[in-house]
Formats: C-alpha cells, structure tokens, sequence
C-alpha cells in the first residue's frame, strides 16, 4: 500500500525521483488529455511556454501544437485545451505538444517521477486503480498560476481518500486538507467543479467552455489511466 502527500502547488516542493506522480488539472488539462490519449493521440510532450512549444515541433514535425493563455487557443496553435476538440479523427496516431497556463507546468515540475500519471475526475477510479500499488505516490495539484485552486485540490482529497480506503497511508497537513474538500458524490463533484473560481470563469465565457466544464465535472466518463 502507498504512502500518499499533497502538493496544493506544483511549486511547492519537488517531486521526489522514487515516487509516482499524479497530476491534477482539472479544469482543463489533464481532463482534455485523457480524452485525448483515450481517442488514440500518440504522446503528450508538455512545454512551458509559446517559444518552448515551437521548437518542440521542429524537432517533431506530425505534432499538434496544442494549449491555451487566459482559456483560449493561442494563436497559431491547431488545437485549445477543450476535450470537445480531441476526437479520434483529429489526434490518433499524432504526438501532442501541449503547452496550458497550469498543467504543464505541473507536469514539467513532476518531470523527475518514476511515474507521470494524469488525474481527474473524468477518470478518478481508473487513477486510483493505476496507483493502488505504488509505493510513494505524491498528489501534484497544478492550481492557478502558482496558486490553491479548489477543483484540484478537491480532487487530490477524493483520491487521498479513495486509497485511505484500501489501507494507504496518507501524510502532511495539506493531504490531510484536501481531504475535507473531497466531494461526496456525483452532485458534490459537479457543484465543486461548477464553484470554483476558473469554473466560473469558463462558464461566463459561454459556449463550448460553459460545456467543458460540465464533461470535467463528470466522474468516470473514461475506464483508464495514462501517463505523460
């Protein structure tokens, strides 16, 4: 059974190179990515920044630039970070470079882990399957710009609890937080989801982004795990 810690921040301190990291953004990162390792995308390469991502498709010419400032596709990229746009047709077979304002940088300050494993709701009983048996498994909330946020936070305290259940050991305060943020069930998902700050934010955007959040705020849409 694991030993499982929080990190409320991808910042806050680093990975340590025997655990496993699962990294958190829901709204819309990991999500989005699951979908698309689900459609058949053949890789994910997470990049910091535009310049970071750029060069990154010279050195591999049948990537998609994907990733999104503010919630919105930057410009000149051929995909956003909406799970609407990852379908099978547009992304099997093709590597994915992904560069989002949260998520990867999360995966980017994880990249030491034995194991990169994305987590969130859409897929939450597939990640605590996928981790079940680790040894050392480190929670890496990816927030907001450096920031909490509550939705991956909620996320991390689902999942602490969900492994505490098969006799995990669950240490440090923050883990310990995160638990009491845990939704219940299916409603409490969607009201956390729905309630915090970015899910607002992309409702009052409307349209497809007001859609994003409910399919985020979904649990177990998808049977399984991937990694990074």
């Amino acid at each position: 059974m694991p030993t499982v810690r929080v990190l409320l921040t991808p910042v806050a301190e680093p990975v340590p190179a025997h655990a496993t990291a699962v990294i958190v953004d829901v709204l819309r990162a990991t999500s989005t990515l699951s979908f698309a390792l689900a459609n058949g995308a053949a890789r994910v390469i997470p990049v910091g920044t535009v310049e970071a991502a750029n060069a990154a498709r010279r050195e591999h010419p049948r990537a998609l630039l994907c990733g999104e400032r503010d919630g919105r596709i930057i410009p000149g990229f051929d995909l956003g970070n909406s799970p609407a746009e990852y379908s099978r047709e547009v992304v099997a077979g093709r590597p994915l470079i992904f560069a989002s304002t949260n998520g990867s940088i999360g995966m980017l300050n994880a990249a030491r882990a034995k194991h990169r494993v994305l987590g969130a709701f859409v897929n939450a009983s597939a990640v605590e399957r996928r981790v079940a048996d680790e040894r050392h498994v480190v929670i890496v909330c990816s927030g907001k710009l450096g920031h909490f946020s509550l939705e991956d936070t909620a996320f991390a305290g689902w999942l602490c609890r969900s492994l505490a259940k098969r006799g995990a050991t669950v240490e440090g305060a923050s883990a310990r937080f995160a638990m009491r943020t845990a939704p219940e069930d299916a409603d409490g998902v969607r009201h956390v989801v729905e309630g915090a700050s970015h899910g607002r934010y992309l409702i009052a955007l409307g349209g497809e982004f007001r859609l994003d959040v409910a399919r985020c705020s979904e649990i177990d849409s998808l049977d399984q795990a991937f990694e990074v």
